[in-house]
């Protein structure tokens, strides 16, 4: 039986080496800006709903909020993700970004369920928004902070390849979008008097909010329950390996991820008549080469020669 790890950030030689100290560094720094951006947007736009009581601007308040939320519980997940896997955890703490990430979206769902409440009574009940020209500036200061933020975030996240720090990215891409169509429901309000205006962004927002917090958690509960990579990334596992002459055929592959680390294990079947150092060498080669498309993945290979007849269970190794 042949075994490569590869370490990364969470690996057990995280402290000692230089480009994962900066990795850990550039990911702490990344959760550190986003908290501290969402937190100085929530500041602001609560100050200006209060004086606008627009409900589309609550919507983007309440998004901001919950900006902070999934910001704190990234930075908890993060820190906790990069210690080292140790006695009791043998496969490191990856999945504390799972389930940090499942508590998150049951927080954001609710949320999503009291912004369209709210919003419903502001289709029964319309009203006037006042200091429109505040709610705008205020719209306008949250997107440039947004905007330099996601500067930083794609800079980690090219740095790094963190996908936690990816998907928080894409929700502040989705922030400027949002903050964008506050600006022109408001504008249609101040201008046109199209009171409806107000409701139906807010609602938009809610719905959108409400649809992310359902795959969010979908996302969460796959990778707590153990889900095999896309069928693509196994199909690729498989022909790197299959590539090598060697190799007569593999079965039994399962794959499985946890945090930004996955975990690679299949048999490989080689001939019969070859030496076990052979054999060795052989797999130690492919398990570098696998490592090279997935470098954040503890792979493990077992030799079987090709052709024993022996009960490997009824999963399925994509061709």
């Amino acid at each position: 039986m042949a075994e490569r790890q590869v370490k990364g950030p969470m690996g057990e030689n995280a402290r000692s080496n230089p480009t994962d100290e900066r990795t850990a560094r550039l990911l702490r720094l990344a959760t550190y800006a986003s908290v501290a951006t969402a937190g100085s947007l929530v500041a602001v736009k609560l100050g200006a709903w209060w004086l606008t009581h627009s409900v589309s601007l609550l919507s983007t308040l309440v998004d901001s909020l919950l900006d902070v939320a999934a910001s704190m519980i990234n930075l908890f997940a993060i820190r906790t993700a990069l210690i080292p896997a140790d006695y009791d955890h043998r496969f490191g703490h990856g999945k504390a970004e799972p389930l940090a990430a499942l508590g998150q979206s049951a927080f954001i769902g609710g949320s999503a369920v009291f912004l369209l409440l709210e919003v419903s009574q502001r289709f029964l009940e319309p009203r006037e928004i006042e200091a429109t020209n505040v709610g705008i500036i205020v719209m306008f200061v949250s997107i440039i902070a947004t905007l330099a933020l996601l500067k930083f975030q794609k800079y980690v996240v090219r740095e790094t390849g963190s996908l936690v720090i990816e998907a928080n990215a894409l929700n502040f891409t989705v922030d400027v979008l949002v903050n964008a169509s506050v600006i022109v429901a408001l504008i249609l309000v101040s201008q046109f008097g199209w009171l409806l205006a107000d409701p139906i962004f807010g609602l938009a927002i809610g719905a959108y909010i409400l649809w992310s917090a359902w795959t969010l958690m979908r996302s969460s509960l796959d990778m707590l329950m153990d889900r095999e990579l896309a069928d693509d990334e196994r199909a690729k596992i498989s022909r790197i390996i299959l590539d090598n002459k060697e190799v007569r055929g593999i079965h039994d592959l399962r794959t499985r991820s946890s945090g930004r680390q996955i975990f690679i294990q299949c048999h490989v079947e080689l001939d019969g008549e070859m030496s076990l150092a052979a054999a060795h060498i052989v797999t130690d080669r492919i398990e570098t080469l696998v490592s090279e498309s997935f470098p954040n993945a503890e792979i493990l290979f077992h030799q079987d020669p090709h052709g024993l007849e022996e009960p490997h269970g009824a999963l399925e190794t994509p061709q």
